[in-house]
């Protein structure tokens, strides 16, 4: 098997999903295997709520892919998403002395100090530039412009601590190293929208089984990130509320499920078989369905700032699962007005794999290969011996603090990439270290002043002395020349 290839991993709400490939030299990327999981007793939502079974099960992953491959992993990337991840604007001043030309380092400073901001239960992830304001002028490179005042413009994504940390602990736990994390909404966007889409302002819609994250672009920069708790699954459930199994549910909206029916073409008299024994209204289970889909369109809508509802030349980008449901496009342009709909089934990039999973091209895989696309580090640990033995074959030493010794900057943080704790925790001791000797220095310095000032002090006695003596000296000798 291939000595060299990249490993993904996506948490998702219904399926936790492993995938490995190998990036060739014309850009394509060859899927050599996939690996799936059941997630939904121990994922929520895209959170982590029990943190054994998801490491159990992130273990299981790196294991069956282990035997495919018959090569040791050494570490993975992983996308990080789900509920609560939402987007904040924050301002960053810096005033300049007169005629000041501005600097990247000046530049870095901002970005510094706009990462070392604290918000109350919330870790930032990752903060995507705005823009910058030189003076009264916006720039998106402001370097070598002349002003006396900078404002950098940022977007900063924010998740819970207690998710964040709950995620770098079940990798630890599993005892699989993280090359890198990867923000999956902004990974996702790389991989289906077009420069010319988030150019000229577009909203890109992920329409999952629990949540449906909504990102917006305009002039190629992100402008809103929030994930809605709402998704597909919702529909399921409602289908369900008709007292039915929830596998039943799902397989009635695959199959007679629609986004939006046209009214004439309901049946009143219709009846849709549930089971054997049971039927339903054509006319209710269509009011079921176009219920929640309409709630879900709603809060899309609603999370869409107002001074981009009227930019989306774009158009609104769907994807995920959810977006398969029949006329979908139809119920998004009625609900939004937005006339540009484009379903993206699959990634731009060009894929080749024997997955049926992958070559459905539904975008239910999407994601996964957004974040494995990301990946530019060889995951390949050592092979295992040629009897096939996992459990004899030597593992992988290799943590994420081992990977992360030297934690990278903000300046250095490519969009969507997400430090982990590892990275956090050494640049934290990296900025106590430097606190530490910025004060040792500081009362080096005062030290050394205050034995400066005494040694002029004793000068100053000294001197002081040294007048007083010729001056009594003086008086002396006038005296004896007087009585002479």
């Amino acid at each position: 098997m291939a000595a060299n290839f990249i490993v993904a991993i996506e948490l998702g709400s219904s399926k936790m999903t492993g995938i490995a490939g190998k990036k060739n030299l014309d850009g394509s990327i060859s899927v050599l295997a996939v690996v799936k999981e059941d997630s939904s007793t121990f994922i929520r939502k895209g959170v982590i709520y029990n943190i054994d079974k998801t490491a159990q099960c992130i273990s299981n992953i790196v294991k069956k892919l282990t035997s495919i491959l018959k090569t040791n992993i050494s570490h993975v990337y992983v996308g990080v998403g789900g509920q609560s991840i939402r987007s904040v604007k924050n301002v960053i001043v810096k005033n300049l002395p007169a005629d000041t030309i501005v600097t990247q380092e000046m530049v870095n400073e901002l970005m510094d100090a706009n990462r070392n901001m604290s918000y109350q239960d919330q870790e930032i992830l990752d903060a995507a530039t705005q823009e910058y304001k030189v003076d009264n002028q916006y720039q998106m490179d402001p370097v070598g412009i002349q002003c006396t005042r900078l404002e950098g413009n940022f977007l900063n994504i924010l998740w819970r601590k207690e998710f964040y940390r709950k995620l770098n602990k079940c990798f630890d736990m599993a005892g699989v190293a993280i090359a890198e994390m990867n923000l999956a909404p902004l990974a996702l966007a790389d991989s289906v929208l077009t420069d010319a889409e988030r150019r000229s302002g577009c909203a890109l819609v992920d329409i999952g089984a629990d949540t449906t994250t909504v990102s917006v672009y305009y002039k190629n920069v992100l402008r809103h990130l929030a994930v809605i708790p709402l998704g597909s699954h919702n529909i399921t459930k409602d289908i369900a509320s008709l007292q039915m199994e929830e596998s039943d549910a799902e397989n009635m909206k695959l199959k007679y499920g629609s986004a939006w029916t046209d009214n004439g073409e309901i049946d009143n008299n219709q009846m849709i078989s549930i089971d054997s024994d049971r039927s339903v209204e054509c006319r209710k289970f269509v009011e079921i369905v176009e219920g929640r889909t309409e709630e879900i369109i709603e809060n899309v809508w609603y999370q869409i700032p107002q001074e981009y509802t009227d930019r989306l030349l774009g158009g609104i980008i769907l994807t995920g699962g959810g977006s398969n449901m029949k006329n979908i496009e139809i119920a998004f342009r009625n609900h939004t007005h937005v006339e540009k709909i484009r379903i993206a089934k699959f990634v731009t990039q060009s894929i080749t794999s024997k997955d049926a999973d992958i070559n459905a091209k539904n975008g239910m895989m999407n994601t996964v290969l957004g974040i494995l696309a990301k990946g530019n580090m060889n995951c390949a640990g050592p092979e295992i011996n040629a009897d096939g033995d996992l459990f004899g074959a030597p593992k992988p030493t290799t943590t994420t603090a081992e990977i992360h010794k030297e934690p990278r900057k903000a300046y250095e943080i490519g969009s969507g990439i997400v430090l982990t704790e590892a990275e956090k925790q050494a640049a934290e001791e990296e900025r106590r270290k430097a606190e530490e000797a910025a004060e040792a220095a500081r009362k080096a310095d005062e030290e050394a002043a205050e034995a400066a000032r005494k040694a002029a002090e004793e000068d100053e006695k000294k001197e002081s002395g040294l007048k007083k003596f010729g001056s009594k000296l003086k008086n002396i000798i006038n005296k004896m020349i007087a009585e002479e």
